[in-house]
């Protein structure tokens, strides 16, 4: 555990010496977000399921001789545009648990909402931001946004190199975590002592 706190705490010195450009300003007019308001955007413009859908198209013709909506691939760019927006904000999210904390679910949660979540998880969504980065750092999940892009959107016999299904899985998880965290809405932490799920 304290291994855990040491690496979040080493990272989140280097992210205060270098800010994080979530790049939102390609695909969203307001230019400035935080993480949070961010989150809040990449929803607005397209539903959990939506999204959801797009990224499993094109995982899987990042596989196939195939090429995906050749009739208007500006719509792939654009969700890569977003979704490496997303990422960006996820990997900042991580480090959100000491200033914020997720308000309660509901006391019977639906295992719909729940969606990939463990009850853990479920409970305090920023866990899953900060599993996937101590597994992967940021600039691993956004090469895995760009090759599956690039390799859905032309006819190749190559696949990605990267171990897409892995990355695939943090990041439906970290769609949910994110959808979760938007609906429940957070509050701020008063007390250091204050755990960060309730």
């Amino acid at each position: 555990m304290d291994n855990g706190n040491s690496y979040q705490d080493k990272t989140l010195n280097i992210m205060k010496k270098k800010k994080i450009d979530f790049e939102a300003e390609f695909w969203d007019s307001h230019q400035k977000h935080s993480c949070l308001t961010l989150i809040d955007a990449f929803f607005q413009m397209d539903f959990l399921s939506a999204v959801r859908e797009r990224l499993n198209d094109v995982i899987n013709y990042s596989t196939k001789c195939e090429v995906l909506m050749k009739d208007d691939p500006s719509l792939i760019f654009h969700y890569y545009l977003c979704m490496r927006s997303f990422i960006r904000a996820s990997y900042v999210l991580q480090f959100e648990a000491k200033r914020w904390k997720v308000k309660r679910p509901p006391k019977f949660p639906s295992r719909l909402l729940q969606g990939s979540l463990s009850d853990e998880e479920y409970r305090n969504p920023f866990l899953v931001f900060q599993k996937a980065f101590k597994e992967f750092t940021l600039q691993e999940f956004e090469y895995f946004n760009t090759q599956i892009v690039y390799f859905s959107l032309g006819a190749y016999s190559d696949e990605p190199e990267t171990n897409i299904v892995t990355l695939f899985i943090h990041l439906n998880k970290m769609l949910d975590s994110a959808q979760i965290i938007r609906e429940r809405g957070v509050k701020k932490i008063k007390d250091k002592k204050t755990t960060s799920s309730e």
